[in-house]
C-alpha cells in the first residue's frame, strides 16, 4: 500500500516579510494609527519648538511682566497673539507648552532608554546563568517591586535634588527592575531551544550567547513593555515636577506648566493649567493605544 506524500515543510519567512505583516496587523485598527500620529505629531512639534513656537519662554528679552495672566486670544505687548493666553511671568502659554513637551518627552524617552539596557541585560543574565545568581537578582527585583515607584523617585530626589538629569536617573532607578522581570521571563523560554543548546555545544563564549542571540530575541516583548513606560515615565515625571520635587521653574515641563497654574484655577485663570493638562492627557493616551496595539501584534495569542 502506497504512502501519501509528505508535506513538504514550509520555510521560515524572511523578516521583511514578518514586518509587513506586522504592520498590517497594527494599522487595521484605528485607534492605534490615531495614537501613532498623534504621537508623531507631538514628537515632531517638540523638536522644532525652538524653530515654531512663538517665543522663547527662556527668553527674558522676549518676556514682557505686562503681558501676565492675558486671557486667550489677547495681544501681547509685542503685536502678537497669545492663542492660549499668557502665564504669571508673561510668557505665552503656547510657547511654555510646546518646550514643557520637549522637555516631558525627552525625560521620557531618555528614562526608558537607559532603564531598559539595564533591565535587559540583568534579566537575560539571570536567566541564562540561573543559580544562585538568578535567585539573588530576582529577589532583589521582587523588593524593588514592592515599594511605589513615587516614593522612592520622592527619596532619591530629595537627596540629590531637582533637575533634569537628577530626575532622569531618578526613573531610571524606579524603572529598571520592570524590565529585568519581563526580559527575564522571556529569556527563560529561549534558553531551552535549540539554538542555544547549539552555541553550547559549540563553546561559545557567554557574553557572545547572551548579547549575540539570546538578547534579541527577547526584543518584541521588551518594545511593548519600553512603551508602556515611556507613558509611565512622562507621568511620574508630571507628578514629582507638580510636587515641587521634579525639573526646575527654569524649565518647566508639562507637569511643571500644570502646578504654576493650578493655584490660579480659583481665580478664573483656568487655561495656565488647563491647556498643559490637556496636552498631557492626549499624549499619555495616544502613548498608550500604540503600546496596546504593539502588545498584541508582537504576541498573537491575544490577537482573538
Amino acid at each position: 500500500m502506497s504512502q501519501p506524500p509528505a508535506t513538504p515543510a514550509r520555510a521560515p519567512l524572511p523578516k521583511q516579510n514578518i514586518l509587513l505583516i506586522q504592520a498590517a496587523k497594527f494599522i487595521e485598527k484605528p485607534s492605534a494609527v490615531v495614537g501613532l500620529l498623534i504621537l508623531l505629531v507631538a514628537v515632531v512639534v517638540a523638536l522644532l519648538a525652538p524653530w515654531i513656537a512663538p517665543q522663547n519662554p527662556y527668553d527674558l528679552m522676549q518676556i514682557d511682566i505686562m503681558d501676565n495672566m492675558l486671557p486667550p486670544g489677547s495681544e501681547l505687548m509685542s503685536g502678537q497673539i497669545a492663542w492660549l493666553g499668557t502665564d504669571s511671568q508673561g510668557r505665552d502659554m503656547l510657547s511654555a507648552i510646546l518646550y514643557g513637551l520637549r522637555i516631558s518627552l525627552s525625560v521620557g524617552i531618555t528614562t526608558v532608554l537607559i532603564a531598559g539596557a539595564i533591565g535587559a541585560t540583568v534579566g537575560v543574565a539571570a536567566a541564562f546563568i540561573g543559580g544562585r545568581f538568578e535567585a539573588v537578582v530576582m529577589r532583589i527585583v521582587d523588593l524593588h517591586l514592592a515599594f511605589p515607584s513615587i516614593l522612592i523617585a520622592l527619596v532619591l530626589l530629595s537627596a540629590f535634588g531637582r533637575g533634569i538629569d537628577k530626575v532622569i536617573f531618578a526613573l531610571v532607578i524606579v524603572q529598571w527592575a520592570y524590565y529585568a522581570r519581563t526580559v527575564r521571563g522571556s529569556a527563560l523560554v529561549e534558553t531551552r531551544k535549540d539554538y542555544i543548546a547549539a552555541c553550547e555545544v559549540l563553546q561559545l563564549p557567554r557574553w557572545r550567547v547572551l548579547f549575540r542571540h539570546l538578547l534579541p530575541n527577547c526584543i518584541p516583548p521588551l518594545i511593548v513593555v519600553a512603551t508602556v513606560q515611556v507613558a509611565g515615565a512622562i507621568l511620574l515625571e508630571s507628578t514629582l515636577s507638580f510636587l515641587g520635587a521634579g525639573v526646575p521653574v527654569t524649565e518647566p515641563s508639562l507637569g511643571m506648566l500644570i502646578s504654576q497654574g493650578y493655584s490660579y484655577m480659583l481665580s478664573g485663570k483656568y487655561w495656565i493649567a488647563v491647556f498643559p493638562g490637556v496636552m498631557l492627557v492626549v499624549v499619555i493616551i495616544a502613548i498608550n493605544l500604540v503600546g496596546d496595539r504593539l502588545r498584541i501584534v508582537l504576541n498573537p495569542r491575544l490577537s482573538s
